[in-house]
């Protein structure tokens, strides 16, 4: 059965965890890498497993694997073989179900949230390029190679037992419908597709959200459909476009509200910083059902949306 499906017949909400790599960088380590993320998984495997743990702490009921930008081919031009290249994308799902499961046994009231889910990150073909294009979208490949792209990780993402695919800041329809055909080559394995959005309406590349959420919705493997990676500011409006074109569970965890400068790689503060914890009730009154943060989130953020969601 579809897993977010499952969830939300018995609870009002899934709250999706925050930021990986900002609590990374909290810890100590420096992400200014092509692998991003990745490259901790090479490197200090354990200090993921912390970051997990943090989020489940602070109530997150799904962990999103450190595999964003994990692909066979990007540890390969940093010198691994193939097989540890898989090896290490197995690993991620690994990581997180192993946190779960420590986790999940030392609750007391196991009652009054469900059991974590394990959501194995399926990042865009923007973010093997590492060029900032995830928030473009402007690929020179068609959809055919988008899928060739695609199938060995999400194969390798589902033998390792992952409960969901977070197909995860894609930026157009196009690549939306390649990893939806990916997705038949593996019955009974379910995905939420999340695009990054560059304003109100429309998907990083101008594709209108709601075009994309109309498509989506004939898709049954596809378990929900929503926003990531994308200012505060815009969300109420798409969760209204997606909405008004699908009854599948709305998805939304975008960033704190700082801006992302990607040829500086940095990060600068703006007034929208602190309207991400005001906003997420409202979120959830507009629609959507899963519920988290992207970059620059804290466990403090997904502890602010505990505080009203489990009442």
């Amino acid at each position: 059965m579809n897993p977010i499906e499952k969830i939300l017949n018995d609870f009002p909400i899934i709250i999706i965890d925050g930021a990986m790599a900002t609590e990374l960088e909290n810890y100590g380590c420096n992400l200014n890498d092509r692998l991003w993320s990745a490259k901790i998984l090479m490197e200090n495997p354990e200090l993921i497993k912390q970051v997990h743990l943090d989020y489940f702490k602070a109530g997150a009921d799904c962990a999103i694997t450190a595999s964003y930008q994990a692909t066979v081919g990007g540890y390969m031009e940093r010198g691994l073989t193939k097989e540890e290249a898989i090896g290490l994308i197995k690993k991620s799902v690994q990581i997180a179900t192993k946190a779960r499961d420590e986790f999940w046994t030392g609750v007391d009231n196991q009652s009054n949230r469900p059991k974590p889910l394990v959501a194995a990150s399926v990042g865009p073909y923007g973010a093997f390029l590492a060029d900032g294009s995830e928030y473009r979208g402007d690929y020179l490949l068609n959809e055919d190679e988008l899928v060739t792209f695609h199938r060995e990780r999400i194969r390798i993402l589902v033998e390792a037992g992952a409960d969901i695919l977070a197909c995860e800041t894609i930026p157009c329809l196009l690549e939306a419908k390649a990893i939806t055909k990916v997705l038949k080559e593996f019955p009974g394995v379910y995905a939420w597709i999340s695009f990054s959005a560059k304003d109100e309406f429309h998907t990083s590349n101008g594709d209108t959200i709601a075009d994309c959420a109309k498509w989506l919705d004939g898709q049954e493997q596809v378990a929900a459909i929503g926003i990531n990676c994308s200012s505060p500011i815009v969300i109420s409006s798409l969760i209204k476009e997606i909405k008004g074109q699908t009854s599948k569970p709305i998805i939304v965890y975008p960033n704190s509200g700082d801006e992302y400068d990607a040829t500086s790689k940095s990060w600068s503060e703006t007034s929208s910083t602190k309207q991400f914890t005001s906003s997420t009730q409202r979120w959830y009154e507009a629609g959507a059902k899963l519920i988290g943060g992207c970059c620059r989130t804290r466990p403090e953020d997904i502890e602010a949306i505990t505080a009203w969601a489990r009442r």
